[in-house]
């Protein structure tokens, strides 16, 4: 008797790569070393991404690595929750899973926050955890989206996410970076440069920093000056966050422009912004539409993160973004 052949996995619209971590957020106000309660979340910028696209229906897979001890388990549970497809997330015996404690503030300002990730098993990344290609070299999702985070856990998940970057690429699937950076887990602020503009133009899609962020990497203090720099570079379109004015958008046809901020009465949290806003571009372009629209649709669900807690607590479902 012959045995069914197991059903194919559904394809995937979006891949990412990170590293996932516990997230405890402070109670109150003050000093992390005074904070005596916490409420327990999950963590991490591509994470948060990846949610943030399944809330609005897109099939989104992550590909990382969880120890295997409680905060592993809490983290797939949540990735199974928020209905992330999980066939590339590894356990590691050997390895634990990173977590961070984030602060709490009145006034809207940035909280303080501590991460305890060295040595996680999501650092042990590396080339064999690519995806196999299928057939005919086909790439697994119509899209990857790669943060400046993954490459700074080590030399291993820089290989790796290099090598996803290349396989996307002629695989012709869309691809998007966000710096995102984190210049405590880099040797040095110029190594931290050259790997991240390499990656940048690696990519060769959608390039998302921050005004801050791009004038690190490129040395220029204009968004326009920071768009040329990855246009000239190989980028297909470039977007400027500015924060509370908006953001500022570029691409090789020579189209640019700037959208306004959507108003927020009251900033809660600023952390998870960035990434609610790369969930509205990375939709936005998936669905078809143009890039200025994909920039508003971006503010908005930006704006919307500042106004609740939890990094990924504002992420709109469909409905939600539908009735804003």
């Amino acid at each position: 008797m012959r045995m069914p052949t197991p059903a194919a996995p559904p394809p995937l619209d979006v891949l990412t790569v990170g590293e996932p971590m516990v997230l405890f957020m402070a109670d109150t106000p003050g000093d992390l070393a005074a904070v005596q309660q916490f409420q327990q979340a999950a963590a991490g910028a591509e994470l948060n991404v990846a949610t943030g696209l399944a809330r609005l229906g897109l099939r989104v897979a992550y590909l990382s690595r969880l120890g295997d001890d409680a905060f592993g388990r809490y983290v797939s549970g949540v990735i199974a929750q928020e209905g992330i497809d999980a066939r590339y997330l590894r356990t590691d015996a050997q390895h634990p899973t990173g977590f961070m404690r984030k602060g709490r503030t009145l006034d809207g300002s940035d909280p303080q926050i501590q991460y305890h990730r060295q040595g996680s098993a999501a650092s042990y990344l590396g080339p064999d955890d690519c995806p196999a290609l299928q057939g005919d070299g086909i790439f697994p999702a119509r899209h990857l989206h790669l943060t400046g985070i993954t490459p700074a856990l080590s030399e291993s998940a820089r290989a790796l996410v290099f090598a996803l970057a290349r396989q996307a690429r002629a695989a012709g699937a869309s691809l998007s970076f966000d710096p995102n950076l984190r210049p405590q887990l880099w040797p040095s602020q110029a190594a931290m440069v050259e790997c991240l503009n390499a990656l940048a133009a690696q990519t060769g899609g959608t390039v998302l920093p921050g005004l801050a962020e791009g004038k690190l990497l490129t040395g220029c203090d204009r968004p326009e000056g920071i768009a040329d720099f990855y246009l000239q570079r190989g980028a297909a379109q470039v977007v400027v966050k500015l924060g509370a004015q908006g953001a500022f958008f570029a691409d090789s046809q020579g189209r640019s422009a700037t959208l306004p901020a959507q108003p927020v009465t009251r900033v809660v949290d600023t952390v998870g912004a960035g990434d609610g806003f790369a969930v509205g571009v990375i939709s936005a372009l998936l669905e078809g539409l143009d890039l200025s629209a994909a920039c508003a649709r971006g503010n908005t669900i930006g704006a919307r993160v500042l106004q609740f807690p939890g990094d990924a607590d504002g992420l709109p479902t469909r409905a939600q973004l539908q009735g804003d």
